[in-house]
């Protein structure tokens, strides 16, 4: 009897991976449903306003995603990038920008204030300070975009409703099989939770692809300066600023990140990270997660099913959903060529991810750019200094930390 109740409950709990595939396959088609109607109108709503750019060290192809915010249709904005010191590397990277670019307004600031731990979000206090216009838009310096970024992401302010704008991404790899792996599954992923959430209770969280906000509403939850010892400071300015009633809005084109060529080992500790953040500011969602892997629980279900016909049915209806997941979000919905290429890794994708999962319950520290970090709370606690590869120095800029 002992054997049958346990047998039954695993194989209704192993429904519950499934059912949360059917519910993200829903919402993204009904938010992405309306491409097929053609591209979103030219918005007239285009107040100025001011990019924000932390940045530290080289990233892959930094000069191009710097240039491309320096070419969007747009009529009055400015770019304000701030690094630690003057011989940071990326330091001739945005000269020669503004060499470039002399028609754009284009500003380099050295060093800020040590506020918090964080030395990106001191950076942004700085640069919320230098901004000349109201509307502020912080992305990452892995990102890249199109022509009409700006238009989409400043469109929704019009709406004095609207607190924050982020946005979906796509993914831009040099080929390595960690990239690979990170990449086919970022992008679906974020942007699985993102349109879930949008339909059952609204987006409260921003991206570091694109963090966009005003003076105004970025004064009413304390500025970045309430959020310099914050270790996910893109969740947290999205979830203070849903707080106090507004929404967050998701633009309606999607950047590119573009990423590092990574190894394996490399991915998993990036996966690492960014778990380790989501336990320590939402540790219910993150205890959740455990009900939203479908293939450990497809293994376990097949293991004590009753018969072999069952065992494979399960399998089978994971294999499916799981595939429809990738190519309907990520292959059609973002147009990710990455996804398209290779979706068929998602098992792969899963079986990595749920290892990192259970790794963050016993974990509550982390590395970036030479500095190791101790996680309580949503908070960082500087520990040490730690020795890091030359790889994982170039990872992204404006992820997390710097």
């Amino acid at each position: 009897m002992g054997f049958w109740l346990i047998r039954d409950v695993v194989l209704v709990l192993a429904l519950g991976p499934f059912i949360y595939y059917v519910l993200t396959l829903w919402a993204g088609v009904l938010h992405f449903r309306r491409k097929q109607q053609g591209p979103p109108a030219r918005s007239n709503y285009t107040p100025p306003a001011s990019i924000l750019k932390p940045v530290r060290g080289l990233d892959c192809e930094a000069y191009e995603n710097f240039a491309s915010f320096c070419q969007l249709d747009y009529p009055e904005y400015e770019i304000l990038f701030c690094v630690s010191d003057v011989d940071d590397p990326v330091v001739p990277v945005i000269e020669k920008l503004q060499q470039d670019f002399p028609n754009r307004r284009i500003r380099l600031f050295v060093s800020a204030p040590g506020i918090g731990a964080s030395s990106k979000v001191n950076k942004l206090c700085r640069l919320v300070e230098e901004a000349k216009y109201e509307v502020l838009v912080i992305s990452d310096s892995d990102v890249r975009v199109k022509s009409n970024y700006l238009r989409d992401v400043a469109a929704p302010f019009a709406d004095p409703a609207v607190g924050a704008v982020t946005v979906f991404f796509r993914s831009l790899i040099p080929g390595s099989f960690g990239a690979t792996l990170d990449a086919a599954g970022s992008a679906v992923e974020f942007a699985t939770s993102a349109l879930l959430a949008q339909k059952l209770e609204g987006v409260r969280f921003t991206l570091g692809a694109t963090m966009a906000s005003t003076k105004e509403r970025l004064a009413e939850i304390g500025g970045f300066k309430a959020l310099a010892n914050h270790y996910v400071d893109d969740f947290e300015l999205g979830n203070r600023i849903a707080a106090r009633g507004y929404r967050v809005e998701l633009a309606s084109t999607p950047v590119w990140m573009v990423y590092p060529r990574e190894t394996l080992g490399e991915f998993l500790r990036h996966e690492l990270r960014w778990i380790i953040g989501l336990r320590n500011v939402r540790p219910g969602g993150h205890a959740a997660m455990g009900f939203t892997f479908g293939l450990p629980w497809t293994i376990l279900a097949a293991a004590v099913s009753p018969s072999t016909m069952l065992a494979l049915l399960y399998v089978f209806t994971y294999l499916v959903l799981r595939s429809a997941v990738y190519l309907t979000l990520g292959a059609w919905g973002l147009n990710d060529s990455v996804v398209r290429r290779a979706w068929w890794l998602a098992p792969v994708r899963d079986a990595a991810s749920f290892a990192v999962w259970l790794v963050s319950f016993f974990s509550d520290r982390i590395c970036w750019r030479g500095l190791e970090f101790q996680v309580k709370r949503g908070l960082l606690i500087p520990a040490r200094a730690a020795k890091i590869s030359s790889v994982e120095r170039q990872r992204r800029t404006g992820e997390v930390l710097e």
